[in-house]
């Protein structure tokens, strides 16, 4: 084939999966579903399963099973997935896990224990035939557990805010538990991957895998930290070309997931903490995360999830027994979840009708388990017919969830802290007070001076707005006076300390952002006036 003709193909395909993974997205989100499925849908509607059926000849041409323009709409697909987990990274709270640690935690573990396990030992019982690899089964038994243990942070956060419930305690605490899930999920998926490529279980490699797993997530939750924040606040300051954090952000993205590559787990992982950095950074305002946000929901989004549903065949469910196996995927998915959930949120000392509540919120899958079944799909540990299972899994697990959720919730009365807490929040909501980028101090060694540091600094770190100190020149008298810039930061390290309570020694505590992070200074001079 010619290459112009390859690409003027390949156009054809991003045309008709864009067009239509649009269309239908917006024809599901009229009906209360997520925009997802619609995409999913379409990938289905252009797949073998219709498009095949009915024109084969034409889907041939269109959709041709050549090597080139797989890899090219393949390439598409991975850069898709990278940039999602980006997104999901960046909607990733851990202040709201810590503050719900304990009923976050058991049920987190509890709900994906049980699946992981139940899921694993259904692989073992699955026929040979939907095994890509039957003497690596124990591979293929790990990604089907992982995928029916893992709830979508995405999908639950858009329920949460559909039936209103995501400013209720209950709300929070299951969206941290999802947010929870969703990182174990990646450092899971890092690990089995490893396996995977390496095609045999090997003690040594696993624990090395773990070793550098555990090495780069406290590079990331560190030095990470700050390195992110810096260059996304040096490039806005000082690039002067057209959307210079973006770029910033695309490139400390790539070079994350290239970095858990080399050392030997999935990209996944480092795309997402790379999110998880970039959200906290104290520069990233709501125009640039908004700009970012529609270009990968525009494109790289509909293009992904349509290629996911491209590789559904749903005539396999045409079949009784792979029919069964669904059913079955299904049936283990949904209760395995509940039932772990349910056990952890009454070991996290919630109360019988709470926990029924966590647990129907976290039996949503959605794009969380998409992009997991996709991985397994690329890497040859799931078959085409067990892919399609898993996908249909995450479709119904998905679709049950709201009207379920919103019944239970609507029986769970408040509490009356939460009910003062939620009259705060709706009075504060009414403040004329504007959403800052960032603020300027200009600040003396008087005790006016001292006394605006002190304020400002309590309202950077209880805002997380970063702060310009504009500091005139110091005289010998002033050495007795710490500068202002220590004074802020002294500060705004108070305030962030008193936000955020501490924990009891057993439990983890999600590191602070260093106070420095919030404090930029600069002398004033005569340009200044």
């Amino acid at each position: 084939m010619a290459v112009e003709h390859t690409t003027a193909i390949f156009v054809a395909e991003l045309i008709l999966l864009l067009f239509f993974g649009r269309l239908i997205g917006e024809g599901m989100t009229r009906i209360g579903q997520p925009a997802i499925f619609g995409q999913l849908l379409a990938g289905v509607l252009l797949g073998p399963s219709v498009f095949g059926a009915l024109m084969p000849e034409v889907r041939q041409v269109i959709f041709p099973n050549t090597p080139a323009l797989k890899s090219m709409i393949d390439a598409v697909s991975q850069i898709g997935i990278l940039l999602l987990l980006l997104l999901t990274g960046m909607e990733t709270n851990l202040a709201l896990v810590n503050r719900k640690r304990r009923a976050v935690i058991s049920t987190s573990l509890m709900g994906i224990a049980i699946p992981f396990v139940c899921g694993a030992a259904l692989a073992y019982a699955l026929p040979t035939e939907l095994i890509p690899n039957p003497a690596a089964r124990l591979v293929t038994a790990l990604f089907l557990g992982t995928a029916l243990s893992i709830s979508s942070v995405k999908i639950v956060a858009m329920v949460l805010m559909e039936i209103g419930a995501i400013r209720r305690d209950l709300g929070q605490l299951i969206l941290a538990t999802a947010i929870l899930d969703d990182t174990l999920a990646w450092v899971i998926i890092a690990i089995i991957s490893g396996i995977a490529a390496s095609g045999a279980v090997h003690l040594a490699d696993i624990g090395m895998s773990l070793a550098l797993t555990a090495l780069f997530l406290a590079a990331c939750l560190t030095i990470g930290r700050r390195a992110v924040a810096y260059i996304i606040l040096w490039c806005n300051d000082n690039l002067r070309i057209e959307m210079p954090v973006i770029s910033a952000i695309l490139v400390i993205t790539l070079s994350m997931a290239l970095t858990t590559d080399l050392i030997g787990v999935h990209t996944a992982l480092g795309a997402f903490m790379a999110g998880m950095l970039i959200g906290q950074s104290p520069i990233l305002t709501e125009h640039i995360e908004g700009e970012l946000r529609g270009f990968i929901i525009a494109f790289f989004s509909p293009v992904f999830f349509a290629v996911a549903g491209l590789g559904m065949d749903l005539r396999t469910l045409l079949d009784p027994t792979l029919l069964l196996f669904t059913l079955a995927i299904i049936a283990v998915a949904s209760i395995g979840k509940f039932l772990g959930a349910l056990a952890g949120g009454k070991l996290g000392g919630l109360t019988g009708l709470e926990s029924l509540a966590l647990a129907t919120g976290l039996n949503a899958r959605g794009s969380t388990e998409v992009i997991i079944a996709t991985i397994g799909l690329s890497m040859g540990a799931l078959s085409n017919q067990l892919y399609t299972m898993i996908v249909a899994m995450a479709v119904v697990t998905t679709m049950i969830m709201p009207p379920t959720l919103r019944w239970i919730m609507a029986r769970v009365p408040l509490r009356d802290e939460e009910t003062k807490r939620l009259d705060k929040e709706d009075a504060e909501e009414n403040q004329a007070v504007p959403k800052m980028e960032r603020a300027l101090v200009l600040a003396d060694d008087s005790a006016n001076g001292q006394w605006a540091t002190t304020l400002a600094g309590f309202f950077a770190g209880r805002q997380r707005v970063l702060t310009t100190v504009l500091e005139p020149p110091r005289t010998d008298a002033d050495t007795a006076t710490p500068p202002a810039k220590d004074r802020l930061i002294g500060a705004i390290r108070s305030a962030l300390e008193d936000g955020q309570p501490a924990a009891p020694p057993e439990a983890p505590v999600a590191p602070k952002p260093p106070a420095e992070q919030f404090v930029q200074t600069r002398a004033l001079t005569a340009e200044d006036g």
